[in-house]
């Protein structure tokens, strides 16, 4: 059975925020970037019966359009796209689950609106900066954005999850990346060259994040052991004194199992 949604957009300076709720109870957002709220939508259905659920479209993706399509998308701008929607919604504090990119986001907000938060679960943030290796880092980045802007664009995303780690099998790749619209081509352009590096390049003030009181879980996939978000979260957890919990699956667990990793985000957040 599918939860009834609520889908919504919010007018902020220079960008239209497309956002849905399912469910009831406490507010719980999941967000991405550059991840829409689509890939969501199965673990929303599995809260949904416990939680008010929130997911969003991250700025310059599918239904939240930007009035200039060449801005870039930093985590500051997204932080006070999300900060926006929960003010409006006014269900708070919320949960806030944040994977990949969106977990930067999540950071962030944490950041800058931690009053707008209860529990902030960061799950495998890229953070390049924290890493040793991070000058080859950025020079990997500058490739993966020369070669898209270059017309390569299939090319470019192969060298990021390259270079991510990411298990990429070409069934798996072909059937992501063979066949894409108009709408995914647009959401390809403006990541590689308006978000990749902005979010890429971040670094959390850690002695903010250490001086906030509130309940703050890094995440890490069981199945990432080694991989690149797998260590920049684990020097995270470092920087912070904080042991990494667990989820199911890898980067990618919450689309993986759905089920599991709900039950899991359940017995964290109670």
């Amino acid at each position: 059975m599918t939860t009834p949604v609520t889908t919504n957009t919010l007018e902020a300076p220079g960008v239209h925020l497309y956002y849905e709720l399912r469910g009831s109870g406490p507010l719980v957002v999941l967000i991405g970037s550059p991840m829409h709220s689509a890939p969501f939508v199965p673990l929303a259905e599995q809260l949904a019966a416990r939680y008010t659920v929130l997911t969003t479209d991250p700025r310059g993706h599918f239904g939240s359009v930007l009035d200039d399509p060449d801005t870039d998308a930093t985590p500051e701008l997204r932080a006070d796209d999300l900060a926006r929607i929960l003010r409006h919604v006014d269900a708070g504090p919320a949960t806030v689950f944040g994977s990949s990119g969106g977990a930067i986001t999540t950071l962030a907000l944490l950041q800058t609106a931690p009053e707008l938060v209860s529990t902030v679960i960061a799950h495998e943030p890229p953070l390049a900066e924290l890493l040793d290796d991070r000058d080859d880092q950025r020079a990997i980045r500058a490739d993966i954005m020369e070669t898209f802007r270059g017309g390569d664009q299939t090319g470019a995303i192969r060298k990021f999850f390259t270079v991510s780690e990411i298990p990429m099998p070409e069934d798996m790749f072909q059937r992501m990346f063979g066949n894409r619209g108009p709408a995914e081509i647009a959401n390809d352009r403006f990541f590689y060259l308006h978000e990749l590096e902005p979010t890429s390049s971040w670094r959390p003030d850690l002695d903010a994040l250490r001086a906030i009181d509130t309940h703050l879980i890094i995440g890490i996939g069981e199945t990432s052991d080694g991989m690149f978000c797998d260590r920049a979260s684990r020097a995270l957890a470092t920087e912070l004194k904080l042991d990494p919990t667990l989820f199911p699956g890898g980067h990618g667990g919450f689309m993986e199992n759905p089920v599991a990793f709900a039950g899991r985000l359940r017995e964290l957040i109670g």
